[in-house]
């Protein structure tokens, strides 16, 4: 993988200028998402953050959900991720000077994860540097316009993809019927 990599400064990108992200959709029992609001901004969004060099995906995801929101493997288990990268261009004015030209944007795994520990256990201000100011639970369907507008299509693609594993574990892994179709 390094070899596909380049390093700008101490963030790694693709051949393409995507850096590597990971996502994390994090619901309780009621398959309610976290959503946590930026730091000292009206933005809302959902736990991620970037893969450092020689982490795995699932290590990364691991390290961010500590980082973001406190919590531990223990307090979570993991139901699924996306199959593919799901990637977002950062448009240029947000992007630093001095990467422009090499730095497009972010490609993510996205992990869904349910929470097994309690509200308590959710800690914002787990390091030196918290992400988010403020967390609510939210209806799965979270209404996206309140997510920075280049990010929304990925957080629908992803939400779309693994909303299919929450009826999965819901109904034991058996697939459940589409409408109309008849059950035996």
């Amino acid at each position: 993988m390094v070899g596909s990599q380049i390093f700008e400064g101490c963030i790694m990108l693709d051949r393409e200028g995507f850096r590597p992200n990971v996502g994390i959709i994090l619901v309780n029992q009621r398959n309610e998402v976290f959503w946590g609001k930026r730091i000292r901004e009206h933005s809302w969004q959902f736990p991620q953050g970037g893969i450092n060099r020689g982490e795995t995906p699932e290590q990364a995801m691991f390290r961010e959900l500590h980082e973001e929101v406190g919590l531990r493997p223990e307090h979570v288990v993991i139901l699924g991720r996306t199959r593919d990268w799901l990637r977002y261009e950062v448009p240029k004015q947000w992007v630093r000077r001095e990467w422009r030209g090499t730095y497009r944007g972010q490609k993510q795994i996205w992990f869904l994860l349910r929470m097994l520990g309690r509200d308590t256990d959710v800690t914002l201000r787990a390091t030196d540097h918290p992400e988010f100011d403020a967390w609510r639970w939210n209806d799965y369907w979270v209404p996206l316009d309140a997510v920075i507008e280049f990010k929304r299509d990925v957080y629908q693609q992803a939400l779309n993809e693994l909303s299919r594993l929450l009826h999965q574990q819901r109904t034991g892994g058996r697939k459940m019927p589409d409408q109309g179709e008849v059950q035996g």
